[in-house]
């Protein structure tokens, strides 16, 4: 406003000391904006140091709405009303929002904050009610509303970096602080509030940034997982899964205040990055290729060969008949005979439907497959036929019989080989990557969830000790995860009782962290887990008691 506006004068100069105090709250507050992430609680810092620095007696901020056509307000501050609205103040502003454009798509100039936030100009009003510049009837309301009398303004666009308007900062009513009569502001205290309000608006927008950039990451690592689900739906719900259950388990352990891990705390900064580890802790199998990663029986690949085995069968009976009939014409007209083959043959085919069927069975994966069991896949694996190709041959090939034989699972040693890399490959993948600093730690406990605390883990075999509880809490979400989950394609989903009694097991064994176990258990984590993610037929009755290693 030029000076022929003034209707009143402003508080007189600042001295030095004003001055000093003055500077010494921008940069004070230039410390909170470079340290504070919260977004909400700053901006109202914003507005009540920007209030307090020329002595207003209300203030507003505004923000711009997400499609930027529109000034919302903010926070709005009141010292004579004892107004306090939005903020962190819980009061709903329930004042519609300011539109930065006409309706016929012209920039709106007649309210000051619109005009301050399209022209990225400040404006310094010394009183509102000698001018007619700007349209101030909704001023005028709330004056009659609430019997107050508003006369100064100082509206200033909150431009950052690149000179985009994120928000406007309106202060009203200057006081002066010798006789705390309302007067104007000055123009020290415009330069002043400019400076605040760049420097906030650039904070901010890096915050806005950061807080994209780490949203961008985050979609990111859910679009690996979504990667892994098409290759697998089975592993997708797993790369979901553990991270939930390992924060559930981190939460309980920040929660005890005495035993081994009393002193365990996470920040929210070390939850995200707890809970991105989670996210990423099999981002290798991306590489693993779909037939091993979906293997549901012990003879597939592309598909079950199962009933190649099948055809394999149905020849030897075949050929069986054949034979059959062939001593029958040689035997001519002997009725004897043609019974004693008769029999013979409906043993033989009667014992290779046994074999048959029992291949069958020992294709599918199981926990556990005998010694018997193998050796006799190994004995029916001699039957001769003859192939395509006119040469006889066994029945079952040395690659058939070493996949039929697998003591638990579907997987060979080889293909074992190849899932164990997807650990290998994870870390890599993850070490590769220039992790900020509160992220560093991201590769380590994503990881470590296959290493053991004897020492007996892959990739590197580290023992307890040499691994953050963080790692050693993936541990116990990624083998409880497996052992209820019910969509693999090579077993069913274990109960819940049946889960912690193998899990006992494990720690029984040195495979994971027996404190951490104790907690799982003392503190129902597996409870909460169940209630969420089991199917209800699975979470049966627990009787702690009965739980390999745990002591109640």
């Amino acid at each position: 406003m030029s000076e022929q506006e003034r209707t009143s004068e402003p508080k007189g100069d600042l001295t030095p000391k004003d001055v000093a105090q003055r500077l010494e709250q921008l940069t004070e507050l230039s410390v909170e904006l470079s340290a504070n992430r919260n977004t909400p609680r700053l901006l109202e810092h914003i507005l009540r140091t920007a209030k307090d620095m020329t002595h207003a007696d209300g203030g507003t901020l505004y923000r711009i709405t997400p499609d930027k056509h529109a000034l919302s307000f903010y926070i709005s501050l009141n010292d004579t009303l004892g107004m306090y609205q939005g903020g962190e103040s819980g009061n709903a502003i329930d004042i519609p929002d300011l539109p930065l454009y006409a309706p016929d798509g012209t920039k709106n100039l007649t309210a000051v904050a619109a005009y301050a936030a399209n022209t990225g100009i400040s404006v310094n009003i010394q009183d509102v009610y000698q001018i007619d510049a700007f349209n101030f009837s909704g001023m005028r309301k709330f004056d009659e509303a609430y019997d107050y009398h508003s006369q100064s303004f100082l509206t200033v666009p909150m431009q950052d970096h690149e000179g985009e308007v994120i928000g406007v900062l309106q202060l009203i009513n200057a006081k002066d602080p010798k006789t705390g009569k309302t007067c104007a502001f000055s123009d020290t205290d415009q330069r002043f509030i400019e400076a605040l309000a760049s420097q906030a608006a650039i904070a901010i927008t890096n915050q806005q940034l950061i807080a994209r950039l780490e949203d961008l990451f985050e979609s990111f690592v859910k679009l690996i997982n979504i990667g892994i689900d098409e290759k697998s739906p089975h592993t997708g719900r797993h790369c979901e899964h553990v991270p939930v259950l390992t924060m559930l388990l981190a939460e309980a352990v920040h929660e005890i205040d005495s035993g081994p891990l009393a002193d365990f705390r996470m920040s929210e900064r070390e939850r995200k990055q707890l809970w991105l580890a989670g996210l990423l802790h099999d981002c290798g199998k991306i590489t693993t290729p779909v037939h091993v990663v979906e293997k549901a029986t012990k003879l597939e690949t592309l598909y079950d060969r199962i009933q190649t085995v099948d055809t394999r069968f149905e020849v030897l009976k075949r050929e069986a008949e054949i034979r059959s009939l062939k001593q029958k014409l040689a035997a001519g007209n002997d009725g004897k005979r043609h019974a004693e083959i008769n029999a013979a043959l409906s043993a033989e085919l009667a014992k290779m439907d046994e074999d048959r069927a029992f291949i069958r069975r020992a294709n599918i994966g199981a926990e556990f497959m005998s010694p018997e069991d193998q050796q006799r896949v190994c004995d029916i694996a001699q039957y001769r036929w003859i192939g395509p190709d006119g040469n006889e041959q066994p029945l079952l090939s040395d690659e058939e019989v070493t996949n039929l034989t697998v003591r638990a699972g579907t997987l060979n040693d080889a293909e074992r080989d190849i899932i164990n890399n997807h650990i290998v490959v994870t870390i890599r993948m993850l070490e590769s990557l220039p992790w900020p600093k509160h992220l560093q730690n991201v590769p380590e406990y994503a990881g470590g969830h296959h290493e053991r605390m004897d020492g007996k883990g892959y990739p590197r075999g580290l023992t307890g000790d040499q691994m953050s509880v963080q790692a050693r809490m993936m541990a116990i979400a990624d083998i409880f995860e497996a052992l209820t989950a019910k969509d693999r394609p090579y077993k069913k989903g274990k109960t819940l009782s049946e889960s912690l009694q193998i899990l006992g097991g494990f720690k029984l064994r040195s495979h994971i962290d027996p404190n951490l176990f104790d907690v799982f258990v003392r503190k129902k984590v597996y409870l909460e887990y169940a209630r969420r993610f089991m199917d209800p037929a699975q979470i049966d009755e627990v009787d702690e008691s009965k739980i390999p290693g745990y002591l109640p």
